[in-house]
């Protein structure tokens, strides 16, 4: 059984340090072995027994207490990363000349692992010239930072300061730990679900979600990629979920994913099509709103084939190059299976992940079955589960045919 990773998080003496808990519940679920190292100061925000049993782990502050022995040592030669949640203008100070009164300083001078500050504190306080000089010469050292961000403080003042969301920094924590196969790769992803304007109020469009795409995209990401994202019409709050280190570029429609991923394709490793493209478009545009009136009865709609983009993409990649995409099919198992082995076999992409769809199943939040077939239909992968499960099985699929 290999050992379950170390993960240190330290908690300054400021308001937030209330959502660090979040923090470490999530890392705890995650089967991290989770150790608590508040300053002195922040068991008055909150408490030990509180840490212990979020984290199945003893609570130290200070370097002689009882039982500790030369714990800051051990804990230092074992973590794999430390993150402070939140990092006052108090523990910056401390940590960036080196001084070590308390077990936490303490444990960030002994450790040579990563270190990952996530600062909280009043935008007076932020801003001053000693914190901004404190911050600068951390970051000359290598140590990660993650915000602060703009909002409303416990003052009730408004500004930069506030300490960015707990699911931020676990996402932070997650993607340092993560192993770096596709660092330097540049990859190309399409999510969504494309909307063909028929008019200025009105569209042809689809029930996807983005959800899947935007979920390799992610794990490209966090494994080190550089990730271009083409989203058709994706929530927010599903984008939300994308680390930093992904670029998003709105493309609505199928023209301008056509656009966007011909214009890309020659830079990248990797393509992933994962959007659900509009096969056909209305031949014309109405400048005005189609206007429904008593005299009109039956109203026919002229629609021209889009361009088969994952198709193009296949043809004219160059040597080295992995183009993927998905084939959304409606019907048993058997069918959806037979029509996206013969589609593979026509659009000669080097791996298409056939995937079912209808009213009530693979689009939107829910589980769903993917076979990964090859050029010549042959199945080289099967994954059922939910699709933030399945997606970095997809990235590892592509990274074994890449090899």
């Amino acid at each position: 059984m290999s050992k379950r990773r170390r993960v240190i998080i330290g908690v300054g003496a400021g308001i937030a340090a209330y959502k660090a808990t979040n923090v470490v519940r999530a890392l705890s679920k995650s089967g991290f072995d989770v150790w608590v190292i508040p300053t002195p100061a922040a068991l008055e925000m909150v408490g030990a027994l509180t840490w212990q049993a979020l984290s199945g782990n003893p609570v130290y502050t200070q370097v002689n207490e009882p039982g500790t022995g030369v714990g800051h040592i051990e804990l230092a030669r074992d973590a794999d990363l430390i993150a402070v949640v939140p990092a006052t203008a108090n523990v910056l100070a401390r940590i960036a000349h080196g001084l070590a009164n308390d077990m936490l300083t303490n444990v960030v001078l002994a450790a040579d692992c990563p270190l990952l500050l996530a600062p909280a504190m009043h935008t007076n306080m932020w801003n001053n010239p000693a914190t901004q000089e404190n911050v600068k010469l951390l970051k000359r050292r290598g140590v990660h930072f993650i915000g602060p961000d703009l909002g409303e403080l416990s003052s009730g003042d408004v500004g930069l300061g506030r300490l960015v969301s707990e699911d931020r920094i676990v996402e932070q924590i997650l993607s340092l730990l993560s192993p770096k196969p596709w660092q330097g790769k540049n990859v190309l992803v399409s999510a969504g679900g494309t909307r063909e304007p028929l008019d200025p109020v009105r569209f042809l469009g689809n029930r996807s979600s983005g959800i899947f795409g935007v979920q390799i995209a992610r794990h490209f990401g966090l494994q080190g990629a550089n990730v271009t994202l083409l989203a058709a019409n994706i929530e927010p709050q599903v984008l939300a979920a994308l680390p930093n280190s992904v670029r998003v570029l709105p493309t609505p429609t199928a023209t301008e994913i056509y656009n966007a991923a011909t214009k890309y394709l020659p830079n990248m490793q990797v393509v992933v099509m994962a959007a659900a493209v509009a096969d056909y478009k209305p031949a014309e545009f109405q400048t005005q709103k189609i206007k429904k009136t008593p005299e009109k009865g039956e109203f026919s709609l002229t629609l021209c084939p889009t361009v088969d983009i994952l198709a193009y993409l296949a043809e004219h990649k160059q040597p080295g190059q992995i183009v993927t995409g998905f084939a959304a099919e409606t019907g048993s198992w058997e069918t959806v299976l037979d029509l996206g082995k013969e589609k593979a076999r026509r659009k000669g992409a080097d791996i298409l992940f056939i995937n079912k769809v209808g009213q009530t199943a693979g689009f939107g939040d829910t589980a769903t079955q993917v076979s990964a077939v090859d050029q010549l239909g042959n199945e080289i992968g099967q994954f059922r589960g939910e699709k933030s499960e399945i997606a970095p099985q997809i990235v590892s699929l592509i990274g074994q045919h890449s090899q």
